[in-house]
């Protein structure tokens, strides 16, 4: 990005002590607490109504705790907000531009807003958004709103930035491009926090992996950290939905364990060998199943998710 890196960070990009966030009778957020490093791309992931996003957007200082403390960048989100906002870049899944106003006129606005903005030709070359600088927001498409919606994220050179499902809609060309962003933002210095529901794009990108569910943290650490184990002594196959995993397990070497990950997509773990293999097979032409996808593989970090949260990412 040509930029200059940011400067070196004495402490966590973010740390979050006993946060406590309600809405009415209901509470979001219970108590969480969470450190977010500097100079890193950290994932934050979470179903749906798990209390990510509201955790997220209290950081961006966009709702006040109601108990517990948040500091970003050592600054308090709302008390410290003028001095807080022109080092930090918020990317926003939708709202937040004009939607009368063209995406060149918004992003030089918002370049302008910044002592060392990013040259704004040259990211709205990287981004692809050179044939679209006069078409109003409204008349963009959802990858165009989505790319310019990044593009103002980082253009002021933010010191940490918040993506929220910055590939959401992209095509494969326009995802890649921002994965190559990323990785560049984090080369600079940039600590990145990054929510999305994309499994692959939690593994590909981040340094490290928060996992929120029902208001509290319930996993940290690395993409590998949170995958070793089972890794080698995983097999997977489809097939109908709902197979009798009871009578499958009777006939499998004991300490196997047998799960169904989603409709119809089976997971069996532990000590994988062609025997074992040739039992599963037999059992599913004993009972009229015909697998397909029959696979060894490592253990990946949707399996950690489903096993720490019980559910999809998508709901």
């Amino acid at each position: 990005m040509n930029s200059e890196p940011a400067p070196p960070s004495s402490g966590p990009a973010v740390r979050i002590s006993g946060l406590v966030k309600r809405y009415g009778e209901k509470t979001a957020v219970d108590g969480l607490d969470l450190e977010i490093p500097a100079g890193a791309v950290t994932a934050v992931l979470g179903p749906n109504g798990a209390g990510k996003t509201t955790t997220v957007e209290t950081c961006e200082g966009y709702r006040r705790p109601d108990g517990g403390t948040v500091r970003v960048l050592g600054l308090d989100p709302v008390a410290d907000a003028t001095r807080l906002r022109p080092r930090i870049g918020v990317m926003l899944q939708s709202g937040g531009i004009h939607s009368g106003a063209r995406a060149d006129e918004m992003l030089r606005h918002t370049a302008k807003l910044h002592a060392h903005p990013l040259d704004v030709d040259a990211l709205i070359e990287r981004l692809g958004l050179g044939g679209c600088g006069r078409t109003t927001y409204r008349r963009l498409s959802g990858g165009q709103q989505q790319r310019l919606a990044l593009a103002m994220a980082v253009v002021g050179r933010p010191e940490l930035v918040f993506l929220d499902e910055p590939t959401a809609g992209l095509d494969p060309q326009a995802r890649r491009s921002t994965w190559d962003l990323v990785r560049e933002l984090r080369a600079d210095g940039v600590s990145v926090v990054l929510t999305t529901h994309f499994m692959d794009e939690a593994e590909e990108l981040a340094d490290e992996v928060a996992v929120i569910d029902s208001g509290r943290i319930v996993a940290q650490g690395s993409p590998e950290a949170l995958c070793r184990g089972g890794a080698e002594n995983t097999l997977r196959f489809t097939g109908r939905p709902g197979l009798d995993l009871g009578s499958l397990l009777k006939a499998l070497p004991d300490g196997s364990q047998a799960v169904e990950l989603t409709t119809g997509a089976y997971r069996i773990t532990g000590d994988i060998d062609p025997q074992l293999l040739a039992t599963v097979t037999s059992w599913c032409a004993q009972h009229g199943v015909m697998p397909s996808g029959i696979s060894v593989e490592r253990h990946t970090l949707e399996d950690v998710f489903l096993e720490l949260t019980g559910k999809e990412l998508r709901a």
